[in-house]
Parts: C-alpha cells; sequence; structure tokens
C-alpha cells in the first residue's frame, strides 16, 4: 500500500531513532495533540466516523479547519473507481469487457492492450507499467485525451490481469473511459455522480488548493506542488468534513452512489493480490482494515475502513517530508476506537533529517581536510571512496527508480520531500569531487616538480 519514494529513500539510510512512546490521553483530543506536536507538522485534519455518524473532525495547525481543502493525491483513486462503478451500476459498462469497447482511442504499439479490461484497469492488473510508458509524455499532457495518446507507443509490461503491479496510468485511463461513456468532462462526471450525491460540496477534481510545505532540515518551508497530470489517479481535491461522508458511504451507511453489490466488489481484491478498486486490505491487530495512502510532493494523506465495525478514519496534512505520519497517526485512531491505548509516533522525520545534517556536515569536514592535506602518494581507494558520492549523486534518479520497482523518478521530484537527502548526497559528491582534484593536482605537481 506504502509504495512511494518516501518508503524507498527512507529504507536506503541506516537510521535509528527511538520507538514511538504511548499516548498519555485517553480522548481523540488529547491523542492528537501529542501527535501533532511529536510529528512537528505545520497542519492537519482528522476525521472520524462510526456507521452513519461523525463521531471526531478537527483540525490543528495555524489557519487549517475541518473545511481547509487539501490534496488527497492517491485516495483520488478511490473515487475514481466509484464514478466507474456508478457507470456500471447504470448498465453502461460491464467490468469485464476490454477497454476498448469503450474508449477506441486506447491504442498501444502493443496487441495485448486491446484485451485489457475495465476491471484490469481498477484491480492494477492490467500490464500497464511505468517501466513500459513513456510517463514524461503523459505528464505533458494538457487533458485527459492528451494522456491516453501519449500511451500510443508504449508496451505492456505483462499478459493483462498476469501479475498486479501499482501504475498511475491505470486510473486516468479509466478517468478518460468515465468522460467518453458520461460525455462530461471527468471533474464534472465525479462531481454528479459521486461528490453531489454524498453532500461533498467542497470537493472536486483539480488544482483549486493551497501551496503545501516541504521539511528541509527541520525547518518547514511553504511550496507549489510540483507540476505535473493529475487526473484520475491523483487529482481530488478535498476537506475533512467531506471524508466523514465518504467513509460513511464506504461503510454503506448514509446516502448512496453505489449498490451493495458495487461497493462489495470495489472493496474486494483481485486474486493473488493485495489491491482492490482504491483500496486494500491491511491487518491491524486482528481487524481487516481497507486502507490507502495518498501521497503528493507537498501534501500527504490516508483514508481506512473497517467493514466489521463501521468505523472509518482520514487523515490529511498540507506537507510531505521524508517520513509519512499520516499512517502512523491513523493506526493511533484505531486503537483508541478499539479500547487500546495508541502509540504516538515519534520523532521518526526530525531524527532522519538530523542524522543527514550530521553526514553533509562530515562531508564537508571530510572535503575540507581532503583539499588541505591530499597526500603526496595517488593511492586508488582514497580516490574510489572520494568519487563514490559522485557517482551516486550523478545517478540519483536511476538507483531510487530502482529502488522503487522501476516508478518514473525525475530530478525535479528529488527536489521536494527529499530535499535533505538529495541536499545530502549532493554535498558530500561535491565534497569528495573537490578532494579528489585536489588529490590528482598535487599529483601532477608533484610529478612536474622532479
Amino acid at each position: 500500500m506504502r509504495k512511494t519514494l518516501l518508503v524507498a529513500l527512507v529504507l536506503s539510510l541506516i537510521v535509528v531513532w527511538p520507538g514511538p512512546a504511548r499516548a498519555s490521553g485517553t480522548t481523540i483530543d488529547d491523542y492528537l495533540r501529542e501527535a501533532f506536536d511529536a510529528t512537528g507538522l505545520p497542519g492537519m485534519s482528522v476525521v472520524v466516523t462510526k456507521d452513519d455518524q461523525v463521531v471526531h473532525a478537527s483540525a490543528l495547525g495555524d489557519g487549517v479547519t475541518v473545511d481547509t481543502p487539501m490534496r488527497v493525491a492517491s485516495i483520488s483513486k478511490s473515487f475514481t473507481a466509484a464514478a466507474v462503478l456508478a457507470l456500471v451500476d447504470e448498465g453502461r459498462v460491464e467490468l469485464d469487457e476490454p477497454v476498448v469497447t469503450y474508449l477506441p482511442e486506447f491504442r498501444m504499439a502493443d496487441e495485448r492492450a486491446g484485451r485489457t479490461t475495465v476491471r484490469q484497469l481498477l484491480n492494477q492488473t492490467s500490464g500497464l507499467s511505468d517501466r513500459t510508458v513513456d510517463i514524461a509524455a503523459t505528464q505533458h499532457a494538457k487533458d485527459l485525451a492528451g494522456y491516453v495518446g501519449a500511451l500510443r507507443d508504449g508496451r505492456l509490461a505483462g499478459e493483462p490481469g498476469s501479475r498486479w503491479e501499482y501504475c498511475n496510468v491505470n486510473y486516468d485511463v479509466a478517468a478518460r473511459l468515465v468522460e467518453v461513456v458520461d460525455g462530461r468532462s471527468f471533474p464534472d462526471a465525479v462531481r454528479e455522480k459521486v461528490f453531489a450525491p454524498l453532500g461533498m460540496k467542497a470537493s472536486s477534481v483539480g488544482d483549486d488548493v493551497a501551496d503545501g510545505y516541504n521539511s528541509l532540515f527541520g525547518w518547514w518551508v511553504r511550496r507549489p506542488e510540483l507540476p505535473g497530470f493529475r487526473g484520475g489517479a491523483g487529482g481530488v481535491v478535498t476537506t475533512a468534513s467531506d471524508m466523514g461522508r465518504w467513509l460513511i458511504s464506504q461503510t454503506g451507511h448514509g446516502p448512496r452512489t453505489l449498490t451493495r453489490a458495487s461497493l462489495a466488489v470495489m472493496h474486494e481484491p483481485a486474486p493473488g493480490t493485495g489491491y482492490a478498486m482504491g483500496w486494500g486490505p491491511v491487518e491491524v491487530d486482528g481487524h481487516t482494515l481497507l486502507v490507502h495512502s495518498g501521497n503528493l510532493f507537498t501534501y500527504t494523506a490516508v483514508q481506512a475502513v473497517d467493514p466489521a465495525t463501521g468505523y472509518g478514519y482520514a487523515v490529511l496534512t498540507d506537507s510531505a517530508g521524508l517520513r509519512d505520519d499520516t499512517y502512523d497517526i491513523m493506526l493511533g485512531l484505531v486503537a483508541l476506537t478499539d479500547g487500546r491505548e495508541p502509540a504516538v509516533p515519534g520523532h521518526g522525520r526530525q531524527w532522519i533529517e538530523l542524522a543527514l545534517a550530521l553526514v553533509a556536515l562530515l562531508a564537508i569536514g571530510l572535503g575540507v581536510l581532503g583539499v588541505l592535506r591530499p597526500g603526496r602518494r595517488l593511492k586508488w581507494l582514497r580516490l574510489a571512496a572520494a568519487l563514490t558520492p559522485v557517482v551516486v549523486f550523478v545517478t540519483y534518479p536511476q538507483w531510487v527508480s530502482f529502488l522503487t520497482n522501476g516508478r518514473a523518478v525525475t530530478w525535479a521530484q528529488m527536489t521536494y520531500f527529499a530535499a535533505p537527502l538529495t541536499i545530502t548526497i549532493g554535498i558530500a559528491a561535491a565534497a569528495g569531487l573537490a578532494a579528489a582534484v585536489a588529490c590528482l593536482i598535487r599529483l601532477v605537481r608533484l610529478r612536474s616538480s622532479r
């Protein structure tokens, strides 16, 4: 569920920080205040529902309320799935029909794409992959029609239905399918089929939201979201208040946008996978929750529902750092509603960034030492050690892509939530290069003086 870039980046560090503390408070407000203080987030809004009621809604941070619009990134996928299933309920789409039945423009340089079904798009078993399509071209698309057109030269990574791979392309193709079948733009279709029936008046698909924040060695810096195409895979903007209405509907209560049969299909993982249609089952202390996280470059969020108890949870933040705390905060809420003592998230992000700052300072010190005392002889091992950070920095996006199973990664992306790591590696590379050049200059001078 949480296969995002930040997971790979954090795992690439050897950092140890103290474990989570236990909450001293017993109310949701007490817990959230402790969690907010511990994580140091700039802003956060939270909602908890039970059956057809909102049992808690609150916000923390300057200017943040339960009605503050937030990007929810990949949580958008569950809304896109709901729009498609609404068309299924209307008899206008069949899940096991090929996508090209409804979207003739979906063509690729791979005849297997013609066999990809609507169900496989939503289950992410279509064969579409970041590794085999031109992701850069899709991000320059002006609309969903252009997005689908940018896939024309791509190929599938496998036979449709044979394997699961998380790929945003699936849900942007699904969004275009909604447009074509419904006859309205995707934002309008989602508003009429999902948001309006649930009373989600503050929700939309688009960019009408304030800039978020990135953490930079302990300081939160306000930044505009990284430009890129955000449609069915990550374009929803909503509020904690509206998320309460959505969670109630996803537990089968309140106003409905889907039949019970379609809601069950939406929540049922595809065989052999841990992914349904915008949701994935996660075992938490004896409960099987349906969960989906959302991670953009300046916003993070998580949603969860417990079908057995009727509880729903959403945590939205206007920030993104090397560690995503929303998931841990959600787990604390689950513990509270289950009558257990929650664990308060620790200072994970702060410790990671402190460790990176110390590494950067150490690299600067070693670089200065290497320039001032380059040595009288060329030592290949020392030279290789000095140049290793240079190689790592030059190939930075490539190895991050490798660690994230081939997800497309750009330099621009690495300057957002990953900025502390990027800066540290850059400083280490500059220090190593300076030391290596000083060593070579020293060697040339010694030889010329003989």
